[in-house]
């Protein structure tokens, strides 16, 4: 990290009697030609701005505080705009003895009032006037506001008199948001002072219950807007929650109750602590640097914390990989646990407001309407009561027993409290009572394992404990994972967010409350044995991302060392130990491999080997790819694991001694017939067809998909020789595309050009080829928003069936493919890879490919697979943010798996070049922003 710098002072940067000196030189060069005169002073003050952003930019990059940039880029604006105000009052409109109505202050409010400014920030300027506004003070503002938007700046005036602003503050909560930090600029200063006593007196006296309402309904809204978790890991700077706009909502807040006071005179108020004060100092620091920064960085006021910039804001700020922690996760970790302390102090700043204000009452803003009287009821629990309908404490009851740190978070649970912010900021500055004896406490263990897995609310509970720092001093192998993010675009959140969303999952999966979207785990539910495993597992399946000998296994060696400080028997240490270390498992075999192969499941069965622990697994998965991200569960990927626990089942139902791949052809082969019988009933012309095709197709779809194929294949047949019916599907989240033809070297890709050229997006495809040779291909396609392709045009699938018949015929594509900017995903190194294996299957070579998602991969990776002489047998597609992982079943012209190793190195070689191919980013600046490297831990 850079030397922090000491402040530097204001004239050394912008000499404002310089400044004001050199203007009226000019303007008496230039006498009597007032566009001159504009020009000339135009590029003085531009050369002024020019320097003092340049300083500023020099030291941010060289170690100068956030804050400190923040006030001198504002002081370096104060300069300019006040010689550009002398400038015009003095050379070009001069009023040699200005009447009452010609009067006229100039303020900065909203955040510019406040003293700190971003590089590119709007200027929030407010020109007050005693009366309606004269031909003299019009003159002035439109002379001032022309040059301010030529110097590049982009300004929110208003001009208004002292009662316009009186009236509007009242009415308008934002208004009155900015009067509040007005500060004089230049100008008559009388008027300044008089719109600010007069807003004490008459706006803010008395008022203060409800402009906190306000100002925390408000909060509320923008979190909504901007996003509810604060863990979201391309953060808002400014107007997500735990960012900056939070502090500053904290600071109005403290400066309506207290007017007159600065910052620095309400952090040392009775209020707040010593650690609350440095809390609160470097939080705003650190964002305010981070602002600085990206706004440096990009040329422009940007406030997301976005992929691309991620790594370039490491760099700045002095970040370095350390051992596999890269700069960019060590640098967006300290975000996020600065936007976690902003969240504490938010609760301590509640919980002194309500000390020294007002008598909050149970829930939401009516909690700070004063004169309520608050009842203290006592618990049946020693030294716990609930004061109006909240969860509070007495004040020793932590020293006289840590254990109460955890009950406080039980009781609250167990009684649908919410914790009143006393308690909460006591609990929050108890932690370091939480040593190892009493994690080794059974009592402490029965009191956290309920929360866990026997609580109304697990979720809302342990992120409680986790915001209050309680759950990862309680369970060092979580708290190692509290604010780590993971560089890459398949998560959504940080690991410790993630984690407690999907015990959510877990937990709304047993209440039944997500039985229509995972119907397969809503059902095995009630038959886990063991619940408090799969919670145990749930809550510790991803401690071991970072950790030594990757991230199953790190996971499996810290779950057997917090379930044995727990004092669990050995058998369900071994159970939450093996859950963790596989839990990636039952969706790899699930979206990377054929479901139908016997080897698959066969495989898959051995590593599960009891029907309790597929169960277990089974829910596991489902919870951990919802809690990904919005979108990331799709009904596709509910299907495949269906099939394959389905599948899995079969094999356990033949006994402990079957062998798995017999058990399975037998569940295939009776499917089979079933299904069969069930065509010929159904459609006798559709006989012939379906005694062609495998049996392990008929386990794949329903009966009406099944009759619907072959009456495709029919079509095909008897027509121009291939036929196309696209569908959306919203139980899948995604259109179906079905392509019956017959079965020819390339056709798989061809049918893929089509599809991207198309513009959509494939999440799944499966492939089948019948006795006779016809060849029905099924794939599955979004669009770039996730939804169903062609969902709000019908007209788009009609087209796209066109197009995928005329390729399955061989016919040339009628759209060209066009590449397109990698967008976001430019910011990240990812490294191509590729694997053959020719013992995950019985007859075919499994080849597996990873690297960087973009249009038209598919085609390309098939295109290469054919130009190797290679038959597709089946596809599986699978991504993960900017990597897509697919994996292809493949086999040579005489049947057989690639086995030759010189044609495995040259076949290897080819996919390694197509998955490089990338597109150039678009955007110059975009391009020039370093990359790193993509975490793969999933």
């Amino acid at each position: 990290m850079p030397t922090r710098l000491k402040p530097t002072r204001l004239e050394y940067v912008v000499d404002g009697v310089k400044l004001r000196s050199q203007l009226s030189t000019a303007a008496l060069e230039h006498l009597g030609d007032l566009a001159a005169q504009r020009k000339a002073a135009l590029e003085i003050l531009k050369a002024a701005l020019f320097r003092g952003r340049m300083i500023a930019k020099e030291r941010l990059e060289n170690g100068a505080g956030g804050i400190e940039t923040a006030r001198l880029l504002s002081g370096v604006t104060d300069e300019v705009v006040s010689a550009l105000y002398d400038f015009t009052t003095v050379h070009v409109f001069r009023a040699r003895n200005p009447t009452e109505g010609e009067r006229l202050a100039l303020m900065a409010v909203g955040g510019y009032g406040r003293g700190t400014l971003a590089p590119y920030s709007d200027l929030d300027l407010l020109f007050v006037r005693p009366y309606k506004q004269t031909a003299h003070t019009e003159s002035v503002i439109e002379f001032m506001l022309y040059a301010l938007w030529d110097l590049g700046f982009k300004v929110g005036h208003a001009s208004r008199t002292i009662e316009e602003c009186i009236k509007l503050s009242r009415e308008d909560y934002t208004i009155r948001t900015s009067i509040l930090e007005a500060r004089r600029l230049t100008g008559d200063g009388k008027l300044a002072e008089e719109l600010v006593r007069r807003f004490r007196a008459e706006v803010v006296k008395g008022t203060g219950a409800e402009f906190v309402a306000a100002k925390l309904k408000e909060r509320d809204e923008r979190h909504a807007r901007a996003g509810a978790s604060r863990y979201m890991v391309e953060p808002n700077v400014k107007e997500g929650k735990g960012g900056l706009r939070d502090l500053n909502t904290l600071f109005w807040i403290a400066q309506y109750l207290h007017p007159g006071e600065t910052l620095e005179r309400v952090m040392q108020l009775e209020m707040f602590d010593r650690r609350e004060v440095r809390g609160f100092i470097v939080a705003f620091d650190f964002l305010w640097a981070v602002r600085c920064h990206l706004h440096f960085a990009t040329g422009r006021p940007e406030e997301r914390l976005s992929f691309d910039l991620q790594p370039e804001l490491a760099r700045r700020m002095g970040y370095g990989d350390r051992g596999d922690a890269p700069a960019v996760e060590r640098f967006m970790r300290r975000y996020f646990l600065i936007a976690k302390d902003v969240g504490a102090l938010t609760r301590v700043f509640a919980a002194k407001l309500e000390a020294d204000q007002v008598k909050m009452a149970p829930k939401g803003i009516s909690r700070f309407i004063p004169g309520r009287k608050v009842t203290r009821k006592p618990l049946a629990e020693p030294g716990f009561h609930e004061v109006g309908g909240r969860l509070d404490v007495d004040p020793d009851i932590f020293e006289q027993d840590p254990v109460n740190l955890l009950r406080l978070f039980r009781i609250a649970d167990q009684r649908n409290l919410d914790l009143h912010p006393d308690a909460f900021t006591a609990a929050s500055r108890s932690t370091n009572l939480i040593t190892s004896a009493v994690r080794r406490d059974r009592h402490a263990a029965k009191v956290f394992l309920d929360i866990l897995a026997r609580g109304r609310d697990p979720r809302t509970t342990l992120t409680l404990m986790n915001e209050a720092g309680v759950l990862g001093r309680y369970l060092p192998e979580f708290g190692r994972i509290v604010a780590q993010m993971q560089f890459n675009m398949y998560h959504s959140y940080t690991v410790d967010e993630h984690t407690l969303r999907a015990v959510g999952v877990i937990a709304e999966i047993a209440a039944g409350s997500l039985a229509e979207d995972h119907p397969l785990s809503n059902q095995v539910m009630p038959l886990i044995v063991d619940r408090e495993a799969l919670f145990l597992a749930m809550l510790l399946h991803d401690t071991g991302k970072g950790g030594a000998g990757g991230q199953e296994v790190a996971g499996a060696r810290a779950a057997r060392q917090a379930c044995e400080r727990l004092g669990l028997e050995r058998s369900k240490i071994e159970l939450v130990a093996w859950l963790v270390e596989h839990h990636l498992v039952m969706s790899d075999y699930a979206q990377k491999r054929d479901v139908s192969d016997p080897r698959t499941v066969g495989d898959f069965a051995r590593i599960v080997q009891t029907p309790e622990r597929l169960r277990l697994l089974l829910v596991l998965t489902v919870a951990d790819i919802r809690a990904v991200g919005p979108g990331v569960w799709n009904g596709w990927k509910g299907q495949l694991m269906r099939e394959l626990y389905a599948a899995t089942e079969a094999v356990f139902r033949g006994g402990r001694g079957s062998d798995a791949t017999a058990a399975l052809k037998r569940y295939q082969e009776n499917a089979a017939y079933d299904a069969r019988v069930r065509l010929a009933k159904a459609d006798p012309k559709a006989e012939a067809w379906g005694d062609a095709m495998e049996d392990a197709y008929f386990t794949a779809f329903e009966d009406a998909e099944v009759l619907t194929h072959a009456r495709l294949s029919q079509t095909a047949r008897e027509g121009l020789g291939a036929a196309a019916i696209c569908a959306v599907r919203p139980d899948l989240n995604a259109s179906e595309l079905m392509v019956a033809a017959a079965d020819r070297p390339r056709l798989f890709m061809d049918v893929a050009d089509a599809i991207t050229a198309a513009g959509a997006n494939v999440v799944g495809a499966r492939v089948f080829t019948s006795r006779t040779g016809q060849a029905l291909d099924v794939f599955y396609v979004q669009d770039v928003g996730g939804q169903p392709f062609g969902v709000a045009d019908e007209r788009v699938l009609i087209r796209l069936a066109d197009d995928l018949a005329a390729a399955a015929r061989g016919e040339p594509p009628a759209r060209e493919v066009r590449r397109k900017d990698m967008g976001r995903a430019a910011a990240f190194a990812i490294t191509p890879n590729v694997m053959l294996d020719n013992e995950a299957s019985e007859t075919a070579t499994v080849v597996e490919t990873a690297g960087r998602d973009r249009p038209g991969l598919l085609a390309a990776l098939a295109r290469t697979l054919a130009e190797a002489g290679l038959t597709i047998t089946s596809a599986h597609i699978d991504g993960y943010g900017e990597r897509a992982v697919d994996a292809f079943y493949v086999v040579d012209a005489t049947g057989a798996k690639v086995t030759d190793a010189k044609k495995r190195n040259a076949l290897k070689a080819a996919l390694l070049a197509a998955l490089s191919d990338e597109a150039e980013p678009a955007n110059a600046r975009r391009a020039a922003l370093p990359k790193a490297r993509a975490s793969v831990a999933r």
